[in-house]
């Protein structure tokens, strides 16, 4: 009975690191490619200042790579360490959220936990292995 538990999580973070990966990926290029557009639509990010079109293209280079190696760990089970990369991107960018909700300078908090905190939780799950499985 344990193996069909695991065969089930294994799928079931399959199915997450893919969901992930397409909303990491999507919102890396609408950073690379619409960039203004992205930092009048996100809540806080006009909050910090002033549009800064290569901060935006930075940190879109970060959200495709995180969003590629949970697209692998999606296909590829065993390339769970690819995941883990760019879960760790994403788990700094959702605890200086967290630090920031704590210290009360966060004025979107409830987005922030769900559109940022969240997901990270969800990307460092998916990313880490099931029980005996090895990389590639």
């Amino acid at each position: 009975m344990p193996s069909l538990v695991w065969a089930l999580e294994a799928r079931m973070k399959r199915w997450i690191a893919g969901i992930l990966a397409l909303f990491n990926l999507a919102n890396g290029l609408v950073m690379l490619s619409a960039g203004s557009l992205w930092w009048s639509l996100v809540p806080g990010a006009a909050d910090t200042g002033p549009f800064n079109p290569h901060l935006a293209q930075d940190v879109g280079i970060a959200f495709i790579a995180a969003g590629l190696g949970l697209a692998a760990r999606a296909l590829w089970p065993a390339w769970w360490p690819a995941a883990v990369a760019g879960a760790a991107f994403l788990a700094g960018h959702g605890l200086l959220h967290l630090v920031m909700i704590a210290g009360g300078h966060d004025r979107h908090a409830a987005s922030d936990l769900v559109a940022v905190v969240l997901p990270a939780a969800l990307a460092l799950y998916s990313a880490l292995p099931n029980q005996g499985e090895r990389h590639a």
